[in-house]
């Protein structure tokens, strides 16, 4: 099986591309990760993707300075790489549109909120603060504006009576681990699609890979 070659975007501990990189060790999985990227060169991800044999590169943006400079490296990086398909996985940097509009249907992320509530940081104290019932986290296709591409999935917890933002957290993080590498293993089938800024899937397979976790 020729697989499709996956580019990984972390700042951080890596939780969600250690799923990744696990998910990517089954027969049945239909990508491998080819790279991991990180903006912070002390990122903890970057040993683990390391210590699974992985490519790993690290860009700091503060030396480079600007976004523009870090997305252009990013680039390079990726394509040198051989990248079909971008993956970012807790990436803590905004991008350029110029960036997102090279790879446009080509790249998602994962977010822990039901998008379109609560964009951006500190979503499980913004949904405590709100008052919902349900949280949970959304795989969708990256867009020039902060959180705000075209939805692909979605997983779901309740939010329970005592919840503190950790505890939320910790039911939602799950979630995130078993949604994600379906969403990514799907979009590198070529089952889903971005068709002007919606998403197309081909079987219901696709369509129905959203998660709901009653706890």
């Amino acid at each position: 099986m020729n697989r499709k070659r996956v580019g990984i975007l972390i700042s951080g501990r890596g939780s969600n591309m250690a799923s990744l990189i696990e998910a990517a060790r089954s027969e049945s999985c239909v990508y491998e990760v080819a790279c991991v990227i990180s903006n912070r060169p002390d990122a903890r991800g970057l040993q683990l993707a390391k210590n699974a044999g992985i490519n790993t590169i690290a860009l700091d943006h503060k030396s480079l300075g600007t976004r523009e400079a870090l997305d252009e490296a990013m680039h390079e990086a990726l394509l040198a790489n051989k990248v079909e398909f971008v993956a970012c996985a807790g990436f803590m940097r905004i991008m350029t549109a110029d960036f997102v509009a090279r790879w446009e249907g080509k790249i998602i992320n994962i977010h822990p909120s039901l998008l379109p509530l609560f964009k951006g940081v500190d979503t499980h104290e913004h949904a405590l603060r709100a008052g919902v019932r349900v949280h949970g986290c959304s795989v969708h296709f990256v867009s020039a504006e902060l959180d705000a591409g075209a939805i692909i999935a979605q997983g779901v917890v309740k939010v329970l009576p005592g919840d503190d933002a950790d505890t939320l957290a910790a039911r939602v993080l799950p979630i995130e681990h078993k949604l994600y590498p379906k969403v990514l293993n799907a979009l590198a089938e070529g089952r889903i699609r971005l068709n002007d800024n919606l998403v197309e899937f081909t079987d219901d397979d696709a369509a129905n890979l959203s998660l709901l976790a009653a706890g």
